[in-house]
């Protein structure tokens, strides 16, 4: 390789793994022109709290920050490498101008629902607390200046088997869904390597679109206290609670355990979204979803909409 690279290419892994598959998918990715780096953070030390990996990840970037300081960045993040990094870029903005690309894969940005299910208190229950946590606020910062792609895999109509579809989106993001690919089959699946080459090939810009009136409304809820992105099985369960118009209707739905599961519906009777909130939100679902009423009742009272 030149002794100036024409990129960095920062591959990171994720929960309970090392870096040896993302760095695998890393290579495919890389020509002789590119630096790969590729933090190990230790199987064991993912299992106990983000904040070292985070540090861990910072330091690696400043040094070759110091080192290659006019070199762009391409970034890889597979599921919980992809929170560390938005958690490093949201600490260290000035970077974000030399990032070239920003590529989350399989990343539940707005919580994971298994670790909100294991710690739905946020007390703390090793990793599960800071992977439980909604980012969105700070990816959404980051992504609005920095070409971000996001990547899921679908394998059973809503999930890749361990993080909720819903759970990766982003307002200002690209985004491409993998039919019948596994959480961990992303982490270095021959697939990736074309999708994101073709992304890198459009000399990508942050994603603006144009939002409609679902979009809108499930951005709301999704930052509602306690709410956390899950799966869309149990859609059919639900009892119609609130109707717009356009067809778009929110459904709900209580579990057996007395979790409250709220889900948007189109006109197809199609799920746009589903999450749940646990006991102690409960409340709050209730009256935010009673403002969202009140608003729209204004909206179109006054003819706004």
């Amino acid at each position: 390789m030149n002794a100036c690279p024409e990129y960095i290419l920062f591959a990171q892994h994720g929960w309970a793994d090392t870096n040896e598959e993302i760095n695998q998918l890393a290579t495919k990715l890389a020509n002789d022109k590119t630096m790969v780096i590729s933090p190990n953070l230790g199987w064991l030390k993912t299992w106990l709290t983000i904040e070292p990996l985070i540090e861990k990840v910072t330091k690696k970037a400043e040094e070759i920050d110091e080192k290659y300081p006019q070199t762009p960045w391409r970034i890889i993040g597979h599921s919980m490498g992809g929170l560390i990094w938005i958690e490093v870029l949201n600490k260290n903005p000035q970077w974000w101008e030399k990032i070239h690309s920003f590529v989350l894969i399989a990343s539940p940005v707005g919580g994971a629902d298994l670790a909100r299910i294991i710690d739905p208190l946020s007390i703390g229950v090793g990793i599960a607390s800071d992977l439980g946590t909604n980012r969105r606020l700070k990816a959404d910062r980051i992504t609005k200046i920095v070409p971000t792609l996001v990547i899921a895999g679908n394998t059973d109509n809503g999930s890749d088997g361990t993080i909720p579809v819903s759970s990766t989106k982003l307002s200002y993001s690209h985004f491409v869904c993998l039919p019948n690919i596994s959480h961990s089959q992303l982490k270095n699946h021959p697939i990736l390597v074309d999708v994101i080459q073709k992304f890198w090939k459009t000399s990508p810009t942050p994603a603006l679109f144009e939002k409609d009136f679902s979009t809108v409304l499930i951005e709301r809820l999704q930052f509602i206290p306690g709410m956390t992105d899950g799966h869309s099985k149990d859609f059919g369960k639900a009892k119609s609670y609130l109707n717009f118009e356009r067809g778009i209707s929110i459904k709900l739905w209580k579990n057996p355990l007395n979790i409250l599961h709220i889900f948007v519906v189109n006109e197809q009777q199609e799920c746009l979204y589903a999450g749940f909130v646990g006991w102690i939100h409960s409340d709050g679902l209730y009256q935010a979803l009673e403002d969202i009423h009140q608003d729209y009742y204004e909206l179109v009272i006054h003819g706004l909409d």
